[in-house]
């Protein structure tokens, strides 16, 4: 499943993202200490003991090793499953005769011309295969190369256990047709719940290309530098774990480093104004700031009382920031005065996802578990701590619950919505009368994120439960073009659009 979406701004990426050196002993031990390489596998024995037997392989015994190790590798064949005997195995190796392989005589064959016409020191010698090489590589270095114009798209992914962010190119031809491939992926240690991207220059420079992942099974936050391949460690990771104690049948007794969330990490939000600071939210009812800079929780809100799902800062006041929770709530803070109270808003239902309209400061939208979308004018909020203002409008969006919302960054009104009841629908808002405009079946199942591109601000980014990014031109709905035409031919005559 695809659990999270950011896009990342176009330019910004390195054009041939550097590869990360082998680690070194030092990170090595420092994941095992942190149990980084235990959560990849069950490797420990019923009794805790977590040792290992070693004993001379008997009758049979060497093959069934040989693919309990094929198996731990990921390379089993389909052939030993069930209906397999151990004699049709065993045949087929005493056919090739491993025991005897040294002893095969040295020599040349006699209907060949010689060792010449076989071998070759080098594959560059070999005329053969020296194109091909040369034709391969080339291949491989264009589709590795991240060019100005081609959009970058980070998914948080999770699949059979493992979980990865995977770094998606959109590339888009001069005769019109798009191409959507993974770029690369990077490993990390638990499933990803929420990302966002941010240009803190966390390792010197003016900016960055980082991407800060909350997790579900540590109360931390990962954050990743996109600019390099093959790395094994976050650059930077905010909270955590700073010990866990196993005790034989007991729970593991674990202790947070300072400033820490004690749960899952549910949302995430970057300041693009105060470039150093991002907000979380969690499980443990927690909203938090923190400074990426130097790592550190700078606030901690507990103004919630069930666990918070959602936060987003203010486009125009920039310390202003929304949280939203399962405790029917949503929440304006002030990020200059944390102690105060606030500005609350009661909902009907858990809250999925915010979102403030980036074409005026007053306004936000809500998406909720029980599939309906509400707007909010701050400016309705009374100076008690408690609102009770009516919404400004009140959507029957889907038939389930809608985990994702995004406005339009160029077109005022535009409304995305995406759903678990697999729908992803458009909306225009205009007037507080929201009416749909599109709605698709993005075959992606069941919907748990969308986001529009900032760069090219048609482009609708799609990820759900069978784990494929869809990327939907909303351009070319006759809808959409009917109705926000001239924003359309605006994007397009963009440089860079």
């Amino acid at each position: 499943m695809i659990s999270a979406i950011s896009w990342v701004p176009r330019g910004v990426s390195k054009p041939v993202p550097s590869v990360a050196d082998p680690p070194t002993k030092e990170e090595i031990d420092e994941l095992i200490k942190t149990g980084a390489l235990e959560r990849s596998g069950d490797g420990e024995s019923e009794d805790g003991d977590g040792e290992m037997d070693v004993e001379t392989p008997k009758k049979g015994d060497q093959i069934s090793q040989a693919l309990e190790v094929a198996k731990a590798l990921g390379k089993a064949s389909k052939v030993t499953e069930s209906g397999t005997k151990f004699d049709d195995i065993t045949d087929g190796l005493r056919e090739l005769d491993m025991e005897h392989y040294d002893d095969e005589e040295d020599g040349i064959d006699p209907f060949s011309s010689g060792l010449g016409d076989l071998y070759y020191p080098s594959n560059d010698m070999d005329p053969y295969l020296k194109d091909k090489d040369d034709d391969e590589e080339s291949e491989d270095s264009d589709d590795m190369t991240i060019n100005p114009t081609d959009s970058v798209i980070v998914c948080a992914r999770n699949e059979d256990d493992v979980s990865q962010l995977e770094i998606w190119l959109y590339v888009e031809s001069e005769d019109g047709e798009s191409n959507v491939y993974v770029h690369h992926d990077v490993i990390i240690s638990s499933f990803p719940l929420c990302t966002a991207w941010l240009d803190c220059p966390l390792k010197g420079g003016d900016k960055g290309n980082f991407i800060a992942v909350g997790l579900m099974d540590e109360p931390s936050i990962e954050i990743w530098d996109l600019d390099i391949i093959d790395e094994v460690q976050p650059c930077v990771v905010l909270g955590g774990i700073a010990e866990m104690k196993k005790k034989k049948g007991k729970k593991a007794s674990i202790k947070c480093k300072e400033g820490s969330h004690r749960d899952s990490v549910l949302g995430l939000a970057w300041n693009k104004f105060y470039r150093n600071v991002l907000a979380s939210a969690s499980a443990d009812k927690q909203v938090k700031i923190w400074d990426v800079a130097t790592g550190k929780c700078t606030i901690t809100m507990e103004h919630h009382t069930d666990k918070v799902q959602a936060v987003a800062w203010n486009h125009f006041a920039h310390q202003v920031l929304l949280s939203g929770s399962f405790d029917h709530s949503v929440v304006l803070k002030d990020g200059r005065a944390s102690s105060h109270s606030g500005y609350k808003w009661t909902v009907t239902a858990d809250v999925e996802s915010l979102a403030w309209d980036p074409h005026t400061e007053h306004s936000f939208v809500v998406s909720l578990e029980d599939g309906t979308v509400k707007g909010f004018d701050i400016r309705a909020a009374t100076s008690s701590s408690t609102s009770e203002s009516k919404p400004s409008f009140t959507l029957h969006a889907h038939d389930k619950a809608v985990c994702a919302i995004s406005y339009n960054p160029s077109a005022p009104n535009l409304l995305a919505t995406g759903s678990t009841d697999k729908m992803v629908k458009l909306w225009d808002v205009s007037n507080n009368q929201p009416s749909c405009i599109s709605s698709r079946n993005p075959k992606a199942g069941a919907v748990f994120s969308v986001s529009f591109s900032e760069d090219n601000p048609f482009l609708l980014a799609i990820g759900g439960s069978k784990g494929t990014l869809e990327v939907w031109d909303t351009s070319y709905d006759a809808a959409v073009a009917q109705r926000f035409g001239s924003y359309i031919k605006k994007s397009r005559t963009t440089p860079g659009s």
